[in-house]
């Protein structure tokens, strides 16, 4: 071997510097090749390279991207990219112990054969390969380097116990994703990692990492091929994956490329398992702990010395066997599964009449299946192709701009979830490979632009994605600040909105600071403390502001809730008295004792202006002086009760109202009702409203009960709902419904009018004050005691006046101008009768009469017998009747001086109460009794035969 063409194997763990010194001795040449194992890795090491030199002189060569300046003197590539022809004076080639993967081994295998440089060739890699590098390479020379810090083995721990700059890895992008939201939840926030991911997204996704943005990367096995990131610890949730064959555990090498990605330069760093895997044996840990692994004994080989003879002859040279003991053929990769289906189709088998087209079809074979579509569908994609390139329709040897043109247009759409956008980022990639390969399109520097411009757009919008989904910016922010020990900057909009670091964190309501629910509970506490700092001034000038507020602005609510605009700023709470409840302010702690105490006097002004402005008449007659005795007893009762009182419950005190005090009350607007004691003016709703709130506050209600809503005379009278509540809200339950209580009296003012004992009928006035029919009347006048009988008659119908006719004969001597004749009628004789007459439209009339239930009575003693010398008993009919009906009650709110006096009828009725002359005869209900001789013993026999003669 020529001295000058030196072979190196840089073998060693990870950590140990050998990417980083590739490009160095890479640089000291005047043109060089790296290949890499991965398009990710090519990015970054491009990038790097770049970094130093400039982009004029270093090209980029993948399977989709391909950036080649004209001076290009630094090839970066994927392995399966590396131009070999060049005559490059180096070659560099990454993670060479990849020879012995079943799926890309025949690559990595063949530039271990194939792949030299003019002046060095470096192979990078696992110590394991150091024999079969030996064995395949000759005069190789091997540098060993060590790992430039400790690795060690740390256990199993949960997820929520996971150090910060930790990578946890999955097999699958499910487990991914799963861990992912975990994180999320948990820790605030995580980045994303995949080998699907383009380089853009890949990119964004560690940048949000390497910043300090999220302290957490949840990451497929890709992070094992030479990622530079600064990670602590590696946490596998899973020790098996699927390699496309089948499901299988790790092999210890391949924990150890993936763990070894803990720890940076001379930083220490650890691995562990996490989730449902398993730990680690005692000899699987030692193994990754001290880089001793079992060597490489096979490395997978491909023939490279292909047949296009024919497409019979290809495949026999792709499946042609070896003899070196260091090789075992590989097996069938996708490109040649895919070979043999596309040379089992009729219409391409017609079409290989030439070697150059059995090459074509190898190429078009090798389309990566990316969207992992398999089957079918990717021999479909290659057949249509395969058709195209070789001048089938109208391709002309080419693929249509047009065709192509739709297939991209349906791909480049950003809108979608992660899968989606992962789909269409997986089928983009499909067509910049085609579009990277020589004389395949039209046009080849706009298509690959392009579709190279598809990519980076979706691929921010798979990373926007990511982070919405997986990262909690408002923690992240919070947790990167605080390692920083930086101040957080908090601020308050117009609308109460609290943002810290830019971040929305909760609303302002009133003077309470709610929380966005959202966010973490590790960040919970500290942004809360954040925002409450920043809110201290705020809450000052709100105070201001709430103090110097009209009452318009602020109201009650109907469970005592004290409302300023739609915030609630405070509660009512019992106060000494029903009428003077006291307040809550509803304000945080963090505020400061002075804007609670502002807040709280403002709130006391209020409840203390409204409860004088709407229970004024009350309030008015408690400071009048002129009530005294039983009026001013009977006005504190009326105060007690805020403005309502059922008349049954206050009878006896009712009673005993002479007229002076019944006047100096009337003087005050209380109405003596039938059935109520009222105020007129606290039948309003603002003051029923209020009346109800501070009732059940003074009873110490958990629910207060609400009040109707306006202007309904009735409402339905639910049996659950105590009586009591109806007669604050105004109301007089009877039968299935309540009537309010000034709509019944002036139903009780119509009634003492009616005969009840006869009997009467509902007229329009009174089913007009109800606002009912007939039936509802009836069901009302039920619980007020009546008893209604139905029944039906003939119904009468007004006859409209018509005008008279007049006769033929008086018509005509009219139409001739001529004196009608006396012996001639003027009227037309009456129409004749109707043969039959027309069944009469009946109508339904209720008869109510009084018929109260009757009232439970004490029993009495034995009634004494008599004795001489005893007075006579008093004759039944002057005995004081029970329940009365309502037209023989005393009328309720009219004073006798306001009685109109005149001459009218004796006997006549005013108010339902007879007249009655005191000459009259007194009736009875019962017949009269039988007239019974005079006994001539009986004592008092003289007195009763006087009877009527004095």
């Amino acid at each position: 071997m020529d001295a000058t063409r030196r072979v190196t194997a840089v073998l060693g763990p990870t950590n140990t510097g050998k990417t980083h010194h590739a490009i160095d001795r890479m640089l000291a040449h005047r043109t060089g090749v790296i290949g890499l194992p991965l398009r990710l890795l090519a990015r970054e090491v491009y990038d790097r390279i770049v970094a130093r030199v400039g982009p004029s002189v270093v090209a980029l060569v993948t399977g989709e991207e391909r950036i080649v300046p004209e001076r290009t003197q630094y090839w970066v590539c994927t392995t399966e990219a590396m131009p070999l022809e060049i005559g490059a004076d180096f070659v560099a080639v990454d993670e060479i112990q990849l020879c012995a993967d079943a799926d890309r081994g025949h690559v990595f295998t063949d530039r271990l054969l194939r792949a030299r440089g003019l002046h060095e060739t470096l192979f990078l890699g696992s110590d394991t390969m150091r024999g079969a590098i030996a064995g395949l390479v000759p005069h190789v020379t091997f540098l060993k380097r060590e790992r430039m810090s400790t690795l060690s083995y740390a256990g199993s721990k949960k997820i929520s116990r996971m150090p910060p700059r930790s990578a946890i890895v999955g097999f699958s992008v499910e487990n991914v994703y799963a861990i992912a939201e975990l994180i999320r939840r948990q820790k605030g926030g995580c980045a994303v990692v995949m080998g699907a991911l383009s380089p853009r997204t890949r990119n964004a996704q560690v940048a949000l990492y390497q910043n300090g943005d999220v302290d957490y990367l949840v990451a497929t096995d890709a992070i094992g091929m030479g990622l530079n990131l600064d990670i602590k610890h590696v946490a596998f949730s899973a020790t098996a994956k699927f390699d496309g064959r089948r499901m299988r555990g790790l092999y210890p090498q391949e924990l150890a490329q993936i763990a070894g990605r803990a720890g940076r330069h001379t930083e220490d760093g650890t691995f562990g398992v996490t989730g449902e895997a398993r730990p680690f044996d005692e000899d699987v840990v030692e193994a990754i702990e001290t880089h001793r692994f079992a060597p490489v004994r096979k490395l997978h080989w491909r023939n490279e010395a292909l047949d296009f003879g024919s497409v019979e002859r290809l495949i026999r040279s792709l499946e042609e066997p070896t003899g070196n003991d260091w090789l075992t053929r590989a097996r069938d990769a996708d490109d040649l599964l895919a070979l043999k289906a596309l040379a089992a189709l009729p219409e391409v088998r017609d079409r290989l009449t030439e070697p150059k087209r059995v090459q074509l079809l190898w190429d078009v074979c090798r389309i990566p299946d990316f969207r992992s579509a398999g089957g079918v569908e990717h021999t479909t994609l290659l057949t249509r192709i395969f058709e195209f390139l070789v001048g089938r329709g109208l391709g002309g040897g080419r693929i249509p701009s047009d065709w192509l043109a739709t297939a991209i247009t349906r791909i480049d759409r950003t809108a979608g979830d992660i899968d989606t956008l992962s789909r269409r980022l997986a089928y983009i990639r499909t067509w910049t490979y085609v579009t990277q390969r020589k004389n395949w399109v039209e046009d080849e520097s706009h298509w690959r632009d392009e579709t190279r411009a598809v990519e980076d757009r979706l691929s921010d919008a798979l990373h926007a994605a990511l982070t919405q989904r997986f990262v909690d910016r408002r923690t992240s922010v919070l947790l990167r600040r605080l390692k920083q020990k930086e101040a957080l900057v908090a601020e308050v909009n117009d609308k109460g909105e609290v943002t810290v670091e830019g971040e929305f964190a909760g609303r302002l309501e009133g003077f309470r600071f709610k929380q966005d629910a959202s966010v973490t509970p590790d960040a919970a506490r500290t942004l809360a403390q954040a925002a409450l700092l920043a809110l201290k001034p705020e809450f000052h000038l709100r105070a201001d502001r709430f103090y110097n507020a009209p009452d318009t602005e602020l109201d009650v609510t109907e469970q005592g809730g004290l409302m300023w605009g739609t915030n609630a700023v405070g509660k009512l709470v019992k106060g000494a008295e029903p009428a003077k409840p006291a307040v809550e302010a509803f304000v945080d702690e963090e505020a400061g004792p002075e804007v609670v105490e502002k807040v709280r006097r403002r709130l006391q002004h209020f409840i203390d202006r409204k409860v004088a402005a709407q229970f004024e008449p009350l309030l008015a007659m408690a400071r009048d002086e002129a009530l005294t005795g039983l009026a001013r007893g009977f006005a504190f009762r009326l105060s007690e009760a805020m403005g309502v009182l059922p008349r049954d419950a206050v009878a006896t005190e009712v009673k005993e109202l002479d007229q002076d005090a019944r006047g100096a009350l009337r003087k005050h607007g209380v109405r003596f009702g039938q059935f109520t004691i009222f105020l007129p003016a606290l039948l309003k709703p603002a003051p029923t409203r209020l009346r109800l709130v501070l009732w059940s506050l003074w009873n110490g209600l958990q629910e207060f009960p609400e009040s109707p809503p306006p202007g309904l005379v009735t409402i339905p009278n639910v049996q659950e709902v105590p009586k009591q509540h109806y007669t604050l809200a105004g109301y007089h339950p009877a039968g299935t419904r309540a009537i309010r209580i000034d709509m019944l009296e002036r139903l009780a003012d119509i009634l003492r009018q009616k005969d009840s004992r006869a009997g009467f009928e509902a007229t329009s006035d009174m089913l007009s004050i109800t606002g009912m029919t007939l039936d509802q009347f009836a069901d009302l006048m039920a619980g007020l005691g009546y008893k209604g009988e139905k029944s039906e008659r003939a119904k009468v119908k007004a006859e409209t006046a018509k005008a008279p006719e007049i006769s033929e004969e008086a018509a005509a001597a009219i139409a001739a101008g001529q004196p009608i004749p006396e012996e001639v009628s003027i009227l037309a004789p009456p129409p004749e009768p109707e043969a039959e007459a027309a069944v009469p439209e009946m109508e339904a009339f209720y008869t109510f009469t009084w018929a109260p239930k009757p009232r439970p009575r004490p029993e009495r003693a034995p009634r004494p017998e008599r004795k001489e010398g005893d007075a006579p008993r008093a004759p039944r009919g002057d005995r004081p009747n029970g329940d009365r009906p309502l037209g023989d009650r005393p009328q309720g709110d009219r004073p006798r001086g306001d009685r109109p006096k005149g001459d009218r009828p004796k006997g006549d009725y005013k108010g339902g109460k007879p007249q009655r002359d005191e000459r009259q005869k007194s009736f009875e209900a019962r017949p009269p009794r039988a007239e019974k001789p005079i006994d001539p013993d009986n004592p008092f026999a003289a007195l009763l035969a006087l009877k009527g003669k004095v």
